[in-house]
């Protein structure tokens, strides 16, 4: 039972091996053309070197003293064959080194073959292309079980077919031998380490690209909630401080009046709250309201769910901007479509801010807005007749015309504003719309 365990054990062991051997350990090979050059121009100066050698050789009989006394014949091929034969060989090894990066295995069993065939007495014109394909198989096969299996079998072959006293190599070129490999290892060494360096160094640009995307991105994200915060807060404000002003002009004389007036500040503070509290649930995440008192969350989930205002919550602002004591007059003009979300928010921003400044600047003076559906554009205008400067009117700072501009330029709109000829101001924003079939 053992021994069947056993083997079974060593036939399973087997076929993951053939299997492993199949399955690339990493992406082909894919030399470069300066690669390329490099290869085929290796392959020309030793094909070229062997070949002239073995056209040297050709005939000559070399008798070497092994010993005291003692002397060994080797005899070379010689003759119209013997020539053909050689160069053959040289040319095969020589030449099958211009694939040997991408086709290393193949390469080098290619030139193993060659080196076998070779004649013992003219074994220097293969075997310097053998080292080569030896060592291209160790660096650029992506196979690496079935590279591990055909290095020492490659060399064992071809060690054990070689002569013992005919020396491939000459005594002269041993140290050559010995210290080439040395510094093609200490230049792979040192090729590695700039690659290291350089992947490094790539690696830290990345890092601080994405960090400073991330701030940027930040920073974005902090002056559009800036821009809501400041349309919300500017044009509720306004409209209270003149509502709480006229209550308290007319609260001796009129109570019932001031008290409708009181009635309105209170909903435009609760409009205001409901608004901040929508901006400012970008800031923060729905569990770290867990914690607030139940009963106010009770009172407010309602408001807490009302969705960014658009271009149909115009009459309630129109509304309050009349309750607060500036006539104004909506006009709205082809069929109305239904808009994105963005485009129509900042529609109702053009208009809530150019009311809000006529609120401030232009005590006394009438308003009008226009909403106009054109073909392939929305335009959005807002004017005024003049009047006095309002209590607020010394407060702005032009930031909600310049937020306006950069609200409308994510949807490619333009915001145009001036003064009338015919007194007073105007406001109006252009932004395209997208052809519905």
């Amino acid at each position: 039972m053992n021994v069947r365990t056993t083997a079974e054990g060593l036939r399973a062991a087997a076929r993951r091996t053939v299997r492993d051997a199949r399955v690339p350990a990493g992406p082909p090979p894919r030399p470069s053309r300066r690669a390329w050059t490099f290869d085929v121009l290796l392959a020309l100066v030793i094909g070229a070197a062997t070949v002239h050698y073995g056209i040297d050789n050709v005939g000559v009989v070399v008798i070497r003293e092994t010993g005291l006394g003692t002397t060994y014949v080797m005899p070379r091929p010689s003759g119209a064959a013997g020539l053909a034969w050689m160069v053959s060989l040289a040319v095969v090894a020589s030449g099958a080194l211009a694939l040997r990066r991408r086709h290393p295995l193949a390469v080098l069993c290619v030139v193993t073959a060659a080196t076998l065939a070779t004649p013992q007495s003219v074994s220097r014109l293969t075997f310097y292309a053998f080292v080569i394909a030896v060592y291209s198989a160790a660096v650029y096969s992506p196979y690496r079980v079935a590279t591990l299996v055909a290095l020492p079998v490659s060399v064992l072959l071809v060690g054990t077919s070689g002569n013992s006293v005919a020396p491939i190599v000459p005594n002269e070129y041993i140290a050559l031998l010995v210290l080439v490999p040395m510094a093609l290892a200490a230049v792979g060494l040192r090729t590695w380490k700039l690659r290291s360096d350089e992947s490094r160094t790539r690696l830290s640009a990345l890092e601080r690209e994405q960090a400073e995307a991330l701030r940027r991105a930040v920073e974005h994200e902090r002056a559009r909630i800036a821009r809501e915060l400041h349309d919300v807060v500017t044009h509720h404000v306004s409209v209270m401080i003149i509502q709480a002003g006229a209550a308290r002009t007319i609260m001796k004389t009129s109570p019932a009046q001031a008290g409708e007036a009181l009635l309105a500040v209170e909903g435009s503070g609760r409009s205001a709250m409901t608004e901040l509290r929508h901006v400012m649930g970008l800031l923060t995440m729905a569990d770290e309201d867990e914690g607030r008192d139940e009963d106010a969350d009770r009172t407010d989930a309602p408001a807490e769910l009302a969705p960014q205002p658009g271009l149909d919550r115009l009459d309630a602002l129109v509304r309050r901007v009349r309750d607060a004591g500036l006539p104004v007059a909506l006009t709205v003009t082809g069929p109305p479509r239904e808009l994105p979300s963005g485009i129509g928010l900042a529609a109702y921003r053009v208009v809530q801010e150019a009311l809000t400044n006529a609120v401030k600047h232009a005590a006394g003076a009438t308003a009008a807005v226009t909403v106009e559906y054109g073909p392939g554009r929305l335009r959005v205008e807002v004017t005024d007749t003049g009047g006095r400067p309002g209590p607020g009117a010394a407060a702005g700072n032009g930031r909600g015309l310049i937020g306006l501009r950069e609200r409308l330029a994510v949807y490619g709109g333009t915001l145009a504003t001036g003064r009338r000829l015919t007194g007073g101001y105007r406001v109006e924003a252009l932004i395209p719309l997208e052809e519905t079939p």
